[in-house]
């Protein structure tokens, strides 16, 4: 019962931190600032998403499968958009005056 509303009450604050990186594309106006937040909103809605996953499923060879996943994640993550943004800068995008 407790631990079923633990883990409800973190799947619905993975919705608003992804829900919030949905507003953050959308906020702001230039290419680095947005895959910055989308990226970290991801990647914390991500695993408190996961957590609640686990903590719902309780001990079990399944947790132990999705944090092995989170694990994944968090790794390849920051990897991605750190590539993607590198792959920018490197083909010449540049921040425009007007979108600062």
């Amino acid at each position: 019962m407790i631990r079923d509303m633990i883990a409800g009450f973190l799947v619905i604050g993975a919705l608003i931190f992804m829900t919030f990186g949905v507003i953050g594309i959308f906020r702001f106006r230039n290419f680095y600032a947005r895959i910055l937040i989308t990226s970290k909103a991801e990647i914390v809605g991500f695993l408190t998403m996961m957590a609640g996953i686990i903590i719902s499923a309780g001990l079990s060879f399944f947790s132990l499968k999705v944090g092995l996943i989170a694990v994944l994640v968090m790794l390849t993550n920051p990897i991605a958009t750190h590539a993607i943004t590198r792959s920018a800068r490197n083909s010449g995008y540049k921040i425009r005056k007007d979108d600062e």
